[in-house]
């Protein structure tokens, strides 16, 4: 995880009874202890640090609705990027926050598995701003930014 999703992170709200992470495997850095909830739970495709729950976030819901829902460096490596935000809206109480990071142009490939450089096969799609702006249909979008290093920030509340 690259210092700028850290320091995005770290100026939006932290502070929630109840968060869900998509894509929480610790592959290179975390968010999670960015965090003060009661309950943080991680989902991820698979086992690793970090998951609490390995599965696919399409497939899955927590038992009641969530005050904040985030997710980091995921959509870019998701072929149904767009279910995955409005999955989360799904997850989110009314007033809930979603903070979301991916790659956009002119980020380069990189691989959503490992450390090691992206391997043919992997999926792997910058999401456009415009995007991410439809699938956010629903929520009070707070701030959208676009900066280096190819990145795309979101803080948004559920309607």
């Amino acid at each position: 995880m690259h210092g700028q999703v850290i320091d995005f992170v770290s100026s939006c709200p932290r502070e929630f009874a109840t968060v869900v992470e998509i894509g929480s495997r610790d592959i290179n850095g975390t968010v999670r202890g960015l965090f003060t909830a009661e309950s943080y739970t991680g989902i991820d495709l698979y086992e690793g640090p970090g998951v609490d729950v390995v599965g696919d976030c399409l497939d899955w819901s927590p038992p009641e609705p969530v005050d904040a829902v985030v997710c980091c460096e995921v959509l870019e490596h998701a072929p149904d990027a767009e279910g995955i935000v409005r999955r989360a809206h799904e997850w989110l109480r009314p007033g809930g926050t979603l903070i979301l990071t991916c790659a956009t142009d002119p980020r380069s490939a990189h691989s959503g598995i490992s450390e090691q450089p992206w391997k043919p096969g992997e999926f792997y799609r910058n999401v456009k701003p415009d995007d991410m702006r439809s699938w956010l249909d629903g929520f009070d979008v707070r701030r959208l930014e676009v900066g280096p290093p190819g990145d795309l920030r979101v803080l948004a509340v559920k309607e």
